[in-house]
């Protein structure tokens, strides 16, 4: 699986970075804005990747089907926007995994279904993408994850096969998205796994514990 591997490419809430801190604030403001008790910030957390559908969920247990939904959203990005890294740190490893993958000639880049509005300032602040070779946003293409196209989009950026790339993510639809894409797949089973969280049923190539265990499995590749 790894003996043609060209570049490596990640999904980035719960596999690059920790950024539920922020998300879980950005909704929690809402909150005490309108004059409810605050919830801790790890009540957030394993709704974090699916972004304002999962904090308003957690926060008044809304859907998108709710009437105030729309407008809700758009009051959690604004305090989102305001506050995008805060708190938000890149997991412990994940700085010697990108740069074990540049020192082995691999490329490597993101592949996330965050918007472009806040993936751009994001990586923009954190000096760990300087050397990222490919940003796909979720609003990059037409389609998002669980669709292939992010992806295809991201190898066509790095001018490589899709089928050169490792695509490592915390959520099915990672999985999914990578493997109609022909790509191998990691799942990280240290992020926030969303609801459907029984990742041995994700199909995954290999299933990671943190991103130090995937730098020991590329070390020995």
């Amino acid at each position: 699986m790894l003996h043609s591997l060209q570049a490596v490419l990640f999904d980035l809430d719960g596999t690059l970075i920790d950024s539920a801190p922020d998300l879980g604030a950005a909704a929690d403001k809402m909150r005490t804005d309108r004059g409810l008790p605050s919830l801790p910030l790890e009540t957030y957390r394993h709704m974090a990747g699916a972004g304002a559908r999962g904090m308003l969920k957690i926060a008044f247990d809304i859907t998108p089907q709710h009437q105030d939904f729309m407008t809700m959203r758009e009051e959690f990005f604004a305090n989102y926007e305001a506050a995008l890294t805060e708190r938000t740190y890149a997991f412990e490893g994940v700085a010697e995994l990108i740069a074990h993958v540049q020192q082995r000639g691999w490329l490597w880049g993101v592949v996330t279904n965050k918007m472009a509005r806040f993936t751009d300032p994001l990586v923009s602040a954190m000096p760990l993408f300087a050397s990222a070779k490919a940003i796909v946003s979720g609003d990059t293409t037409p389609y998002a994850k669980p669709h292939p196209e992010p992806l295809f989009e991201a190898a066509r950026r790095l001018q490589i096969a899709p089928q050169a790339c490792l695509y490592v993510g915390d959520d099915e639809r990672d999985i999914i998205a990578g493997k109609a894409a022909g790509m191998s797949t990691v799942a990280a089973n240290y992020g926030y796994l969303g609801e459907k969280n029984d990742i041995s049923a994700w199909g995954a190539d290999l299933c990671i514990n943190s991103p130090l265990e995937l730098l020991h499995l590329l070390r020995n590749a």
